[in-house]
């Protein structure tokens, strides 16, 4: 009698694996099977790993075919990394850093302003101060924020988007008077407590997705870590996963707004018949909602770190992937710390971002370990439903050739 060890077999490999086991057991021979048990021989992995790296050039050259034409029939100009099961992919730039002229070869080293995709590094550093015990997400914030004009706001309910806080962009519009002078987090703040507008609701009584939340977020990381925002983005996220493309752009010491912003890659928009560089922005002060500028590979490296609690335990980090509102949510997509968590797809996090010459889209499959990262440019090109598309499409069989 043969002892065969349990070994899950993908269906696309059963055939192979049929064959050799029927070798091995003498099937088709005219003497009996013996009694004894027979050591069975170790089954040749490399004609596993042929297979899977087999199905991953094919599905890297579907993703590269597929945006060949996005980039053609759409004018995408951006990079691109999708990952599944822990494994790279496909990676690839498409396009230029200069869009109008043409120039300078996009790599995937070039960093991109991250827009609204900034804010899960916002509550990562949330995250990281709970975890070092020095804040309490269900306090009012006023415990950090003294003279914050509105009673009984959370961070929970800034995380979540639950506070009910005004615009702050919208404030900015009405009260900064110099529109040339940097609005940066403190003169932010200062203009809610001087001109405090309106709430939307009271907190934890609604949903609004607003930019302040994250905003006020940053001053909070400020003040309990003694840090500014970007020095503490830096000391205890970028440098730790040796994020070397990272950093959050700030106009600190800049009493009048640069004409461009000349870090990173530059954004454009469509005017006319040509492409134009964006130019600066007061507002491109204020931290915490927008200004994290990363690549598809440090990206990577921070979606990685998600898996490996190499910066926070998962007793932390999952509470950030937790619906924010209750479970009589009637909208489509619910929101978490930092991340939009998708209705009907299992465990599917993630976040899209639109400023000033840019699109970012970031979504996580953490049922099926799928990570698609796209970085652009451009303020046009491509919808969403072409990334949805990739991550819904079949699963990779690679990974389960470990368990051999």
């Amino acid at each position: 009698m043969i002892a065969t060890p349990s070994i899950p077999i993908p269906l696309q490999h059963y055939g192979v694996v049929c064959i050799i086991l029927l070798f091995l057991s003498g099937c088709g021979s005219s003497e009996p099977p013996k009694e004894e048990l027979v050591e069975l021989p170790k089954i040749n992995t490399a004609l596993f790993n042929d297979l899977d790296s087999l199905s991953i050039a094919r599905k890297a050259e579907e993703l590269d075919k597929k945006f060949k034409r996005l980039y053609t029939k759409t004018g995408f100009n951006g990079t691109v990394l999708y990952a599944e099961k822990g494994r790279v992919v496909f990676k690839k730039a498409y396009g230029f850093e200069n869009v109008r002229r043409k120039r300078d070869s996009l790599t995937t080293q070039s960093s991109f302003q991250l827009a609204s995709v900034s804010k899960m590094f916002t509550a990562v550093a949330i995250m990281i101060l709970k975890n070092d015990g020095l804040i309490d997400y269900d306090i009012d914030i006023r415990n950090y924020l003294n003279d914050f004009p509105y009673e009984d706001v959370t961070i929970r309910h800034l995380l979540t988007h639950r506070a009910g806080l005004p615009r702050y962009m919208s404030l900015a519009l009405d009260k900064w008077e110099n529109k040339k002078k940097p609005l940066d987090n403190d003169a932010m703040l200062e203009l809610f407590i001087e001109s405090p507008p309106n709430r939307y609701f009271a907190p934890n009584t609604g949903f609004h997705y607003c930019n302040t939340n994250y905003a006020v977020l940053a001053n909070i990381v400020e003040v309990v870590s003694g840090m500014t925002f970007d020095t503490f983005m830096k000391e205890r996220v970028f440098d730790p996963l040796e994020m070397k493309d990272s950093f959050v752009y700030n106009l600190r010491y800049d009493s009048v707004v640069p004409l461009y912003v000349k870090e990173g890659v530059p954004g454009y928009y469509h005017k006319g018949w040509r492409w134009r560089e964006m130019t600066n922005d007061y507002l491109n002060g204020v931290m915490g909602d927008k200004n994290v500028y990363t690549s598809v590979e440090d990206f990577y490296k921070f979606d990685k770190a998600l898996d490996n609690q190499s910066l926070l335990p998962d007793s932390i980090l999952q509470q950030a992937f937790q619906p924010g509102s209750a479970k009589y949510w009637k909208r489509k997509d619910n929101y978490g710390f930092g991340w939009r968590i998708r209705d009907g797809m299992d465990s599917t996090i993630y976040h899209f971002g639109w400023w000033k010459g840019f699109r970012t889209f970031y979504i996580r499959d953490m049922k099926h370990g799928k990570t698609l990262i796209v970085l652009s440019n451009k303020d046009k090109g491509p919808g969403s439903s072409n990334f949805w598309n990739i991550i819904k499409a079949d699963t990779l069989p690679i990974g389960w050739k470990t368990d051999l």
